[in-house]
């Protein structure tokens, strides 16, 4: 039996920035299970005041969307159909670069110590729409 419409293809995901509510939270939970699994027994390394760490990461928007993108690029480039050299392209293009930005000492985790978050203070902005229509 054929069919005179095309093959629905499947949907790819999105950045996690751009969602919210239920598929927020479904996202975050399947990054988490992968970082938790996956990235951080593997790749995790010792938490020192040159290279910080938080306990509770998702709690930081920065880390967030780079583990996200790291985690897309990840089931790209490992995933089924990927290339031989997909793996090593990963760990050079994307897991060095996204791990020295967020254990950068003054990254997103510069104010966590080990067993201590503390949220990172947002720079201050005098107007959050500048350029928009004047307030009446």
């Amino acid at each position: 039996m054929t069919s005179d419409s095309p093959a629905e293809e499947p949907e790819q995901p999105q950045f996690i920035l751009y969602l919210n509510g239920v598929d927020y939270a479904r996202t975050l939970r399947q990054l988490t299970l992968w970082a938790h699994h996956v990235l951080l027994p593997v790749y995790g390394r010792e938490v020192t005041s040159g290279e910080p760490w938080c306990s509770r990461w998702w709690e930081h928007p920065e880390a967030v969307a780079q583990l996200h993108g790291l985690w897309l690029a990840w089931g790209e480039l490992t995933g089924p159909g990927s290339g031989m050299c997909g793996p090593a392209n990963w760990h050079r293009d994307y897991l060095g670069p996204v791990m020295t930005s967020l254990r950068d000492p003054s990254g997103p985790f510069a104010g966590c110590k080990p067993g201590n978050h503390r949220a990172k203070e947002v720079p201050p902005v005098d107007a959050k729409d500048p350029f928009g229509e004047p307030a009446r």
